[in-house]
């Protein structure tokens, strides 16, 4: 980030993306932690790269959002996904490579991606 008008304008482009809908009207979620840890990082590229996929592949049943301190910040990036009825999975130290993966793996294909899961990862 190189300034407070660039994460306004990424904010704005992300808000009018198809995948950062109401929440409400999605039945999945898909949370990244974009507090200071999340975004140094490198979360706001697993951000992009999310929801720029779950756009162009019309995903109209998952929402990407974006919260604060998820609390374990040598994990960073983290993203969750939060599926009704499931348990939520918590992929960690993501990048935007391995975030197009869990969209077509987990979200396409209801697969979880276990390599990159924090059960895994404590291992």
């Amino acid at each position: 980030m190189k300034s407070l008008e660039e994460l306004k304008a990424i904010r704005e482009r992300m808000q009018g993306q198809v995948g950062l809908r109401n929440e409400s009207e999605a039945s999945t979620r898909v949370v990244v932690g974009m507090a200071t840890c999340g975004i140094a990082s490198g979360a706001r590229p697993v951000l992009v790269a999310l929801a720029d996929a779950v756009a162009e592949k019309k995903i109209e049943d998952v929402a990407v959002t974006q919260t604060g301190c998820i609390g374990l910040c040598q994990y960073e990036p983290i993203v969750e996904v939060i599926q009704p009825g499931k348990e939520k999975v918590t992929y960690v130290k993501m990048d935007a490579k391995k975030a197009l993966e869990v969209v077509e793996q987990h979200l396409i294909r209801g697969q979880v991606v276990t390599e990159y899961t924090i059960g895994n990862t404590m291992k």
